[in-house]
């Protein structure tokens, strides 16, 4: 509608777009906080950092690119002044790719990175899963060892422990690409039928959600949900199903039981025998460096990445009961996932780099702790110092200056109300503690100190607002000299 002569201007809605959300101090610190013991983990396993821009031109992308007039499907995407699409990075792997191959003769092979940083897509947004979030990944470019693989799934367990994930609340659930492939040449399915080899994965990939029937049915004709709705199957004879099943059936008690398993349904298969020989090499590892079955999980039903991952592939699975503002459960899943992808540098280069790597989903893994009770501690406030009298500001900067000097965040309040509002301004900046000094404190050369942290406990024993005045609970009157020393010692208390 149009404005009119008379009518006031329009005013634009204030809203936050979907999928993105606005942050302040705590939630920073809690994300930065785990960023930086990540990236401490990382590097104490020898992974160099490395920053990349947020943008990169579009083709280096590649997967995400289904038009090319408007490459913007899965991404966002903006045409430089120069004709080239460039692109909000989607993950911190394509980038590392294209740094890679831009520097390989420069650079030590294997090449160890490490990197965190926002990432953006371009998707719809649900529970935890926003359109603008952080990723903290390490990856080795350059070495085909399935020991390489184990090191990423041993160094992404001890990752998600330093981030705050108590040992017992998470499992890391390891697969193998070759293991599926080789189901798939073992019941006939051609590498060139697209549309079944997914059907069949996707089915597979539903097992801890619809269960073995739900399975069975979904890789035959069909399934036909509680809502009425229906989904097409992959269309496979009653043979080839129950050769699927035997694959879905294969997770054992411990992992060597699993190899076991394996090695009877796919392991008489090209593929199939490479997975399970490469899974037998990193179990083996994962046992040099301490990793039992409560840690890392070899689960054969784990799909990732369909045309992504080349072989062992892992995903952390958050096992905490989990529930929203509404206290209804949430399922958050898997918080980091990681693997093999041997062809990505390929892109650039045209000879294969072999790599393998994880990635912890920063802003997912803060949103899933809070959700299970594990949420970080809230952020300390300034010491925040009452403004009671406008003649004395001069001396209540002077104060917050010296307490800064000696390492303390301070600040004088600046607003225009009252002592009650002050009080509460204080409390609302999580204040610990409160410097007042009004005309009497000033006279005899004092201050008076409150430790709005005790005071908050002692509140729970008294009973009433006389007891409260009378006792002055975690408040003490010091020199004003010796502020600096006395708010020193308050807050080691």
């Amino acid at each position: 509608m149009s404005e009119t002569k008379n009518s006031a201007p329009s005013r634009p809605l204030a809203r936050t777009p979907r999928g993105f959300i606005d942050r302040r101090a705590d939630a920073l610190m809690a994300e930065r906080s785990v960023v930086e013991k990540v990236l401490r983990v990382y590097e104490s396993w020898g992974y160099e950092r490395l920053e990349t821009p947020s943008f990169e031109y579009a083709d280096a992308l590649g997967k995400f690119l289904p038009d090319q007039d408007r490459p913007n499907e899965g991404v966002f995407a903006l045409e430089d002044d120069d004709g080239q699409w460039m692109s909000l990075r989607y993950d911190l792997t394509a980038p590392l790719a294209r740094f890679v191959a831009q520097n390989w003769d420069g650079l030590p092979k294997p090449f160890r990175r490490c990197a965190a940083g926002p990432v953006w897509r371009n998707e719809k947004p649900g529970p935890g899963r926003f359109r603008e979030f952080w990723q903290c990944d390490a990856d080795c470019v350059g070495s085909a060892r399935p020991e390489a693989d184990a090191e990423a799934i041993a160094m992404g367990a001890d990752a998600v422990e330093a981030a705050g994930v108590p040992r017992g609340l998470y499992v890391v659930n390891v697969s193998n690409r070759k293991l599926l492939d080789g189901l798939l040449a073992k019941i006939g399915i051609d590498a060139g039928d697209v549309r079944t080899r997914l059907g069949v994965l996707r089915a597979v990939d539903k097992l801890d959600r619809l269960g073995a029937q739900g399975v069975e049915l979904l890789l035959g004709a069909g399934r036909k949900d509680e809502s009425g709705d229906f989904t097409k199957g992959a269309g496979l004879n009653p043979a080839a199903i129950s050769q699927v099943m035997a694959f879905t059936a294969t997770r054992k008690a411990t992992r060597k039981e699993t190899l076991a398993a394996l090695a009877e349904v796919v392991g008489d298969t090209e593929l199939g025998g490479e997975g399970v020989a490469e899974l037998a090499a990193i179990d083996a590892t994962l046992a040099a460096l301490g990793l039992g079955e409560d840690r890392a999980f070899f689960d054969p039903a784990i799909v990732r990445g369909l045309e992504y991952y080349t072989g062992p592939v892992f995903e952390v699975e958050l096992l905490a009961e989990t529930v929203d503002d509404k206290g209804q459960k949430v399922r958050f899943g898997s918080i980091g996932s990681g693997g093999r992808y041997d062809d990505l540098v390929m892109r650039f280069r045209g000879e294969r780099a072999p790599a393998t790597g994880f990635s912890l989903g920063v802003s997912r893994l803060v949103a899933a702790l809070s959700a299970a009770g594990h949420a970080p501690q809230a952020r300390s406030g300034p010491v925040v110092i009452l403004a009671l009298d406008a003649d004395a500001m001069a001396g209540y900067m002077q104060m917050a200056g010296q307490l800064r000097g000696a390492g303390i965040a301070a600040e004088v309040y600046l607003g225009q109300s009252g002592m009650k509002a002050q009080m509460k301004y204080a409390d609302r900046r999580n204040a610990p503690i409160v410097v007042i000094e009004g005309s009497t404190e000033r006279e005899a050369g004092n201050v008076t100190l409150k430790d709005l942290n005790l005071g908050a406990e002692l509140a729970q024993s008294i009973d009433s607002n006389e007891a409260w005045r009378k006792e002055r609970p975690a408040q003490i009157l010091v020199p004003r000299a010796g502020l600096v020393a006395a708010v020193q010692d308050m807050l080691k208390r």
